[in-house]
């Protein structure tokens, strides 16, 4: 049989989510379903459509959304608050947007600073790693 690749707008199932999104439980392979219906508690951004069977199917606005969630989350390590504090600014947020949480952002007047401070102490742990495997 022939696997058959969805359109990149189309709806996917709340099982399609998690697989995407590496949501499964490393003991058993199982999909974390139950993560994704309990964000769409927490996060009144993501509405996937309820149809017959109370099936769930989520739109690319949702799936980007939740992206975004697991990334912040997981990632990051927000808390749930700080990312719901995040996701009801009036900006609209991406994954890609995420830079603004770091030295990225435009927040800090003096981030080429702070930019080149980092890769400072970046490089002085590398020296250090070296000396100490010598």
């Amino acid at each position: 049989m022939k696997n058959i690749e969805k359109n990149e707008g189309a709806y996917k199932t709340i099982g399609e989510v998690a697989k995407e999104l590496d949501l499964v439980n490393n003991k058993n392979g199982t999909l974390q379903t139950h993560t994704l219906r309990f964000w769409e508690k927490q996060f009144r951004q993501i509405r996937p459509s309820i149809k017959a069977g109370k099936r769930r199917y989520y739109s690319k606005k949702d799936f980007e959304t939740i992206k975004l969630i697991k990334y912040l989350l997981k990632d990051q390590g927000l808390t749930i608050k700080g990312v719901q504090k995040i996701l009801n600014t009036k900006k609209d947020h991406h994954l890609d947007d995420s830079l603004f949480l770091g030295v990225n952002s435009q927040n800090f007047k003096n981030s080429k600073l702070l930019k080149s401070k980092i890769i400072k102490i970046a490089k002085i742990i590398k020296e250090i790693k070296t000396i100490k495997n010598g």
